[in-house]
């Protein structure tokens, strides 16, 4: 693929990546607000219990081998074929398992519905192992439009489905049933766009070079799920379902602007990088490129978030949902720093490192579950301030092999994203400010939120911020 071509394609790809993602959280915040009206603290808490389990099954599953079909260059039908073959066998081993211990976790959390809502939802286990290998021909070959047409038709579907469950009265079934619709919607509508079938036998070769790459990955990842799902494992057990629901709540808030925008990026960024990868140069000139455009939309969001926060949560969900405000405040200034944390994990993949990136989750797990031994007992805000501790600790340890292998280390990193932090708390302060002098939520939120967000485009116009132009590029679907 020629330089001219590549660029095309990946400003191509970043459009409809930007419509996908957003076009879903759109989706997703909508759905997710009208049900948390309708449902309780303690429906969210029942439905959190069982994600630790799932989450870390999806990982085995998944096994990091999506990474590696993505960057092998000369990828072959065996190669899909044999990742397909692994991921459906361990897919039916695992939710055999999770079926016959569902009584068990009900047990563990004292929870009896939690054993009809994890064989139900654990069916998800026997399906996205089909969808896998469809959807990573997908992405390697940046059809992103694709993938984003089949995201935005599973999203409005099981939307439909979950308000008509919980209109009904159905309760903690909307949170439930939509998923696994979710899951076979998406099989058929990738296998309608790729039509791939296994053509080959399993290959020794083909897994010994898939293993070798993604079992790095896969206990990076089981480290990270398990560690990012651990304080619904321990609040689900100490403290009360109302306040692991409550808790759920910010989280998913926190998380989702955050993880949406920088997914965008990674999705389409991953593939691309790949294919510079040997080019040091460049690689290290792009990536610092993807940072800085992270960091210029991501930032400023999650502290206008942050600022707005209480009128918030009292527009969206009630004031039934009050206790949400500061999980909130403090997890969406500790998730602001996520795509900075993905971005330089992701160049570890680019460059075929997975040891290193084992390397560099299993020292931050350290650190975190340190952190979360010490705040346990002191309750669930100072929980929330270790969280955020962690995340800046994480920086430290996430930039130092990037050093390594382009140069671009903290120092430099922290001098590219420093001027649009500092843009970001300017926004911020004014927002707060806002809060102060009105006392209608409706106002603090719409007053606010358009000054602050006038103030912070107009400054960075001021100053020329090339993510500026990086954006604009970006959405232009014509050269």
């Amino acid at each position: 693929m020629t330089e001219s071509n590549l660029k095309f394609k990946t400003k191509k790809s970043l459009y409809w990546q930007f419509l996908n993602q957003f076009g879903n959280t759109g989706l997703q915040f909508v759905i997710t607000t009208i049900l948390a009206r309708l449902l309780t603290p303690e429906d969210y808490g029942i439905t959190a219990l069982p994600v630790v389990f799932l989450a870390v099954a999806q990982c085995i599953v998944e096994s990091g081998f999506g990474a590696a079909l993505i960057r092998k260059p000369d990828l072959s039908e065996k190669d899909l074929s044999t990742a397909f073959y692994y991921s459906i066998t361990v897919g039916i081993v695992l939710y055999l398992g999770l079926f016959f211990a569902a009584p068990l976790i009900a047990d563990f959390y004292n929870a009896p519905i939690l054993t009809s809502v994890l064989k139900v939802t654990a069916l998800s286990l026997l399906i996205s192992p089909m969808a896998s290998v469809l959807s990573i021909q997908l992405t390697r070959n940046l059809e992103f439009k694709s993938l984003a047409k089949i995201s935005l038709t599973c999203k409005v579907t099981t939307g439909i489905v979950a308000l008509t469950i919980a209109f009904s009265g159905f309760g903690i079934w909307a949170l439930v049933i939509p998923q696994v619709v979710s899951s076979l919607l998406n099989i058929i509508l990738l296998y309608y766009c790729v039509r791939w079938l296994p053509r080959e036998r399993w290959s020794k070769e083909s897994f010994r070079y898939l293993w070798g790459f993604g079992s790095k990955l896969l206990f990076s990842y089981l480290l990270g799920t398990i560690y990012e799902n651990m304080y619904l494992l321990i609040i689900g057990k100490f403290f009360s379902t109302s306040q692991l629901g409550i808790w759920n709540r910010a989280q998913s808030y926190a998380n989702l602007p955050s993880k949406q925008a920088t997914n965008v990026l990674q999705s389409v960024t991953f593939p691309v990088l790949s294919k510079i990868q040997d080019d040091e140069e460049k690689l290290a000139y792009n990536y610092r490129r993807i940072l800085r455009v992270s960091a210029f939309v991501v930032f400023p969001i999650m502290l206008l978030l942050t600022a707005l926060a209480k009128p918030f949560i009292l527009i969206l969900i009630t004031d039934k949902w009050i206790e949400c405000v500061p999980f909130l405040e403090i997890l969406c200034v500790a998730m602001m720093l996520y795509p900075i944390h993905a971005i330089n994990l992701n160049l570890l993949q680019v460059k075929g490192r997975s040891d290193l990136f084992l390397r560099l989750e299993i020292i931050k797990k350290i650190l975190g579950v340190i952190i979360l031994c010490i705040t346990i007992p002191m309750g669930l805000i100072p929980m929330a301030w270790g969280i955020l501790v962690s995340s800046f600790l994480s920086l430290f340890v996430n930039t130092y092999y990037t050093g390594k292998l382009i140069r671009v280390g903290i120092l430099r990193q922290t001098m590219d994203i420093a001027p649009i932090f500092g843009i970001s708390c300017l926004m911020y302060f004014v927002a707060y400010l806002v809060t102060k002098v009105f006392f209608n939520p409706y106002a603090q939120v719409f007053i606010g939120g358009l000054v602050a967000t006038i103030l912070y485009v107009g400054v960075a116009i001021a100053l020329k911020r090339d993510e500026l132009n990086d954006l604009k590029y970006m959405l232009k679907r014509k050269n």
